[in-house]
């Protein structure tokens, strides 16, 4: 008898190895990946609707959702390695390229901000920011900066920088300025701006649009999902999934409005209908719907023009776009 039971535990021991033997050569085993956002980024938005769509599961997704500070935080952490994925932009990807670090990224949004101005104000152009007090969201070498100051230097030959009175800090800062009245002028994240047009104040032009008067084809996808080229891989499914997974959310997020009552917990707009109603249209304006490496030319030609205005202190020692920047391995 106990012949027979351990004969028959052995067989059923075999039975469940085959099994899942079985289901790994069928995809069946999760795809397990780490990603780092920030707590309070709009990226949670998406992952929140990939949760509650199912489209994780569909794909046989296990993420393991981690909290970062900020961006440089999440940059960190995956150069540590402590997570698998993060969301940066193209211009910090071209760098790590050129100083070995080899991550790579595939596009997640086209929407970056714009310059909201008081309708009070009398600025009618980029050229009317002289003599006037900007706030503007990050440094004087932010990305959007640069290429605002790119645009005033096109239209007046002069240096914004010295020509107007910038106030540079954190993005409530910048809002609470301009929405205070101490700032005529504000250079701010799109979802900041949302809440700035509900208070009155009205967008003179995006940045897209300013890159597009300076000569970049099309809208360039500043951020986009960024990990190592050895992450892809070695973990090539779990990442095509992910990828997957991502695209299908943004089509729902972009096409449904069901979806979106669905997400409002994570916008953290309360009972503001009309807040609700302005973050998910601007957002829907930055959606990317399509992806292939080989078509990343506005990307290059934004990085060229970064590198001319904005020098070494924002695309680094290079002045090209680092070859495998978008990553190749996939397309939408």
């Amino acid at each position: 008898m106990r012949r027979f039971i351990r004969i028959a535990l052995a067989g059923l021991a075999l039975a469940i190895a085959s099994t899942g033997g079985a289901m790994a050569q069928h995809g069946q085993d999760p795809n397990k990946l780490s990603l780092g956002v920030q707590a309070t980024g709009t990226v949670k938005w998406e992952l929140a609707a990939m949760a509650a769509l199912g489209i994780d599961k569909k794909h046989l997704l296990e993420l393991d959702v981690r909290d970062v500070a900020d961006s440089k935080a999440g940059q960190i952490a995956l150069q540590a390695k402590e997570v698998d994925v993060i969301l940066s932009d193209f211009v910090w990807v071209s760098i790590q390229r050129h100083e070995g670090n080899m991550v790579t990224m595939v596009p997640h949004s086209l929407t970056v901000g714009g310059l909201m101005v008081d309708p009070a104000a009398g600025i009618n152009s980029v050229a009317d920011l002289k003599g006037k007090t900007l706030a503007v969201s990050g440094s004087p070498v932010d990305k959007s900066y640069v290429i605002l100051a790119a645009e005033y230097n096109k239209l007046t030959g002069g240096n914004l920088t010295e020509d107007a009175s910038a106030k540079f800090g954190a993005p409530p800062l910048v809002n609470e300025l301009i929405t205070g009245g101490q700032a005529q002028a504000a250079l701010n994240l799109w979802n900041w701006n949302s809440r700035a047009k509900l208070a009155g104040k009205t967008e003179l032009i995006s940045v897209a649009a300013m890159l597009a008067d300076l000569g970049v084809s099309e809208t360039p996808p500043l951020l986009g999902w960024t990990f190592f080229d050895e992450t892809a891989h070695a973990k090539k499914e779990a990442i095509k999934a992910f990828l997957d997974a991502s695209f299908e959310t943004k089509k729902a997020l972009l096409e449904d409005d069901g979806v979106w009552d669905k997400i409002r917990d994570a916008m953290n707009v309360g009972d503001d209908d009309k807040l609700f109603a302005q973050l998910r249209d601007d957002y829907r304006a930055g959606i990317v719907t399509k992806y292939a490496s080989s078509a990343m030319q506005p990307a290059e030609q934004a990085f060229e023009l970064m590198a001319r205005y904005g020098g070494a202190d924002v695309v680094g020692s290079s002045t090209e776009l680092a070859d495998g920047t978008f990553y190749k391995g996939y397309r939408k």
